[in-house]
Order: structure tokens, then sequence, then C-alpha cells
């Protein structure tokens, strides 16, 4: 199994393909003008604008659902194998990642909304509503459909569900099968509640989990802060090959930082468009500003917070390619969460193990959540107007039987398998966004001639010529026929 998965994992994650994924990250940044730096403060006064309806979310709502996809154990678990792999220097291609990484998730975002239905009374869209009317191509659509539901069901709630055991079991000595049964029965309770009720716990837990992992941080930085300019020099000098310790790892630290930064923050993944198609806005770019922003929140604070513990503290391992030790400060702890408890036992001596279970526990919860949602809405689009109570019933059923499974099995397998289902999507939504990245660009003047005539921007479709933006179409003749 390991071996065919590893094979998978050499394809979907050999180095063209994350060179790929930098390079159509730059593109973008161009095309729309630097957007992630020109409208940071619309960002900001956005994610806290429109409310809620009968058929979709407002738009912090969305935004929640999309980091709690964003923000899960790749954020504590996914650092630390970056450091342990790619140096120090992984953490600035993980930061240069979220910055080319936020136009990206513009891109998918913003045509999400373009594209969007209204199906059984709610908004749903996302890459296969958008290939299927934006390429016009249905069985690209359905391609990634599928592999969205095999992704999200299947493989990648292991990673997830895996380190909250692993977690709990190493603070609290909680067999891994007690820890599986707890999370599912909580689980299928949020789930079976539909996307209101995801939405509801979201936009609560993900805000005050995030906010107090980061002060935490903030605790650690300021308690070591004259190592301030020796870490940032470290970081820095290991991405361009500039430190002794770490030479001749610049391309390990690309290829891990670009890699755990597309794990993290999501951008050009396909999954953060699903919960901003869900969103109760007057203009697609509204959304898509909001869920850019979300890749600074995920990786620029929260991922940080991760690295800043762990290189403040010393308390890391760092692997060359060859399997030699380069550094090895917390000899037998594996890459992964045990680093960054090994730093808050540092400073603050037994609160660490616990303090990080329960931080992977909400952190990859709320990411276990999302995939559901994401896998829902794909399975909504495969199944169109049929009846799919049954099939939404069972798909319940798969997410809860391999969230359980993935707390029982080993570790590795649990990462492959996500990196599997990751690296599909990951090629999938690439292709579509780069086909179809005009119509968001086009959407982008107009808001942004909008907001210079002093308008609050209304989308339509047609005068630009946009098309099959069937939603937005029918919005406008409502709107007329109110006037």
């Amino acid at each position: 199994m390991e071996e065919i998965v590893t094979f998978l994992n050499g394809i979907l994650w050999s180095t063209p393909v994350i060179y790929i994924v930098l390079i159509v990250g730059l593109v973008f940044t161009f095309v729309s003008k630097f957007l992630q730096i020109r409208h940071v403060k619309e960002m900001i006064v956005l994610m806290f604008q429109g409310k809620s309806s009968d058929a979709g979310v407002s738009s912090f709502q969305a935004l929640s659902i999309a980091l709690s996809g964003r923000v899960g154990t790749g954020n504590i678990a996914g650092v630390a194998t970056a450091i342990a792999f790619g140096g120090p220097g992984a953490v600035f291609w993980m930061w240069f990642m979220a910055f080319i990484g936020a136009s990206t998730a513009f891109i998918e975002s913003t045509l999400a909304q373009i594209y969007k239905v209204k199906h059984d009374g709610q908004y749903r869209g996302g890459p296969a509503y958008y290939i299927e009317k934006g390429i016009g191509s249905k069985w690209f659509a359905f391609l990634f459909a599928g592999a969205a539901i095999i992704s999200m069901a299947i493989l990648m709630p292991g990673v997830q569900s895996n380190s909250i055991a692993a977690g709990m079991k190493n603070a609290f000595n909680l067999p891994t099968y007690i820890t599986g049964i707890l999370v599912v029965l909580l689980l299928g309770f949020i789930i079976f509640g539909g996307v209101k009720r995801i939405a509801n716990v979201a936009q609560v837990v993900v805000p005050i989990m995030a906010l107090g992992y980061i002060l935490l941080s903030i605790f650690i930085v300021v308690l070591n802060i004259q190592e301030v300019p020796s870490v940032f020099a470290l970081i820095f000098k290991s991405a361009f090959n500039l430190e002794a310790t770490f030479g001749g790892m610049m391309g390990m630290a690309i290829a891990w930082g670009v890699k755990r930064g597309i794990y993290s923050n999501e951008a050009g993944q396909g999954t953060g468009p699903h919960p901003s198609a869900a969103a109760e806005v007057s203009h697609p770019v509204k959304q898509g500003l909001v869920q850019a922003f979300s890749v600074y929140i995920d990786t620029l604070l929260v991922c940080s917070a991760t690295a800043f513990m762990i290189l403040f503290t010393g308390m890391y391992n760092t692997e060359s390619p060859n399997g030699t030790m380069i550094v090895n400060n917390v000899e037998g702890v594996e890459p992964g969460p045990g680093f960054t408890q090994a730093a808050i036992d540092s400073i603050i001596p037994g609160f660490g193990s616990g303090f990080v279970a329960i931080a992977l526990f909400l952190f990859a919860f709320t990411t276990i959540m999302a995939y559901y949602y994401i896998a829902e809405t794909n399975l909504t689009y495969l199944l169109r107007n049929k009846n799919n109570r049954l099939f939404s019933d069972l798909l319940k059923l798969v997410i809860l039987a391999t969230t359980f499974y993935g707390t029982v099995k080993t570790a590795s397998l649990a990462w492959a398998l996500g990196d599997v289902g990751l690296g599909l999507m990951v090629w999938l939504n690439m292709i579509a966004i780069v086909i179809l990245a005009k119509p968001a660009i086009i959407a982008l003047k107009d808001y942004e001639k909008q907001k210079k005539q002093g308008l609050d921007p209304v989308f339509d479709p047609e005068p630009l010529g946009i098309k099959n933006a069937d939603f937005w179409v029918k919005q406008d003749k409502k709107n007329d026929k109110a006037v």
C-alpha cells in the first residue's frame, strides 16, 4: 500500500509540478497588478460586511468555513515537517507561497462566485461548477468532482484525525480508538445538521482557536526577544543557501516550503472556492478578496506562530537529503507536533503536550468539517437535480469511517494518502483556473471601476462579456423588477 502511495506522490509532487504552482501564482500576481498588496485594507473591511440569508452565509461565515479548512494539522505538524526536511529556510518559502497564493485564492474564489448556482434553496459552487460553465467541459468537471469527493471524504480526513489521536495519546495517554469514537460522535452531530450548523460552529471556534495559538507564540517570542535578529537571519539565509549549516538545502527548502505551504493555505487546491460560492455578496470580487486574506491569516499568522515557537526555542531537528542529521536538538522526537510540544515545554514546563493536543483537536476537527462540506458540494454537483438524501447520508458515513480509521493508522501512511489527495485536486484545479483566469480579472476591473465611482459594486456579467453566469443574470433581472 505505502509503495503505491509513494509512487503516486512521486508523480503528483515531482519537482516540475512544484515550480509550476509557483509560476502560476506569480503570473496571477502580475496580471492582477499585485491585488494582494493593493487591496489589503479592502479585504479586512469586506470580511465583516454582508449578512447571511436563507440561501447563503455571510462573508465572515464563508471565511470561517474556508479557514476551518485551511487552518488544520498542516499549521502545526506540517510546519514542523517542513523545517525537519527543508530546514528553517522552508519557512520563507511558505511565506512566499502565502504572498503569491493570495492572488491564486482570489482567482479561484471569484470564479466560484461568478459561476455559482442556487440548488435546493442554497448557493453551491466550486471548481466543478466553474469548469463546466466557464470552460464548457462536463467530463473535466465530473473528473474534478469525483477527485474532490475521493480526496475530501477518503484520503485527507485521516491526516487530521491521526494528528488529533497522536496529540491526545501523547498528552493524556488516551487510547487512539477512544479518541476516534469521540471525534466521530461530535463530527456526526455537526455534519448531520447541515451547512448552517457547520457555519455557526466555524465562526465561533475558528477565531478563538487561531487567536489563542497566536497569542502563545507572541508570548514565547517576547521571552526570547533578543533572538529576533538571529532567527530571521537564519530563515532568510537558509532559504537561499547562505547559511553554512544548511548549505545545499535550497532545493529541499523550496520543495517542502511550497508543498507544505499549499497543504496549509490551500491556495490553488480548489477547496476554498466551495465556501466562497456560498457567501451572500453583491459582487463576486468581494468574496474573492476576503478569501485572499484568509491565506494571509493561515500562513503569515498561524503557520508563523508554529515556526516561531520552534525556531525561537531551537526545539527542532533537520535531516539532510542523504539522511544524516544536520540539527538534532530534540533527539528521538519525530517531525510533527512533538517539535511544538517541546518548544512550549521549554518555556512552560508540562504545558506543551496538553496545549498542542487541544490546539490540534480544534484545528484538525474544524478542517474535517470543511472537508465534508466540500465533498457534499461536489456530490450535489454530480447528482444534479436528483434526490440525493440517500447518497448524502452515505457520504456522511464514509467520512465518519475514514476519520475513525485515520486515528488508528500510522502517521506516515496518513500523510502520504493526504498528499495524494491534495496532489489530485491541485493538478486539476490549476489547469482550470489558468484557462479561466480572464473572467476573474474582468470582474476585478469592473469592481475597481465601480469603487472609483463611489458605488457599492454590483455584478452584471452580460455587459462584461462573461457568459453562463446564470445566477447573476437572474439576479439582475430581479433587481430591475424591484426598481
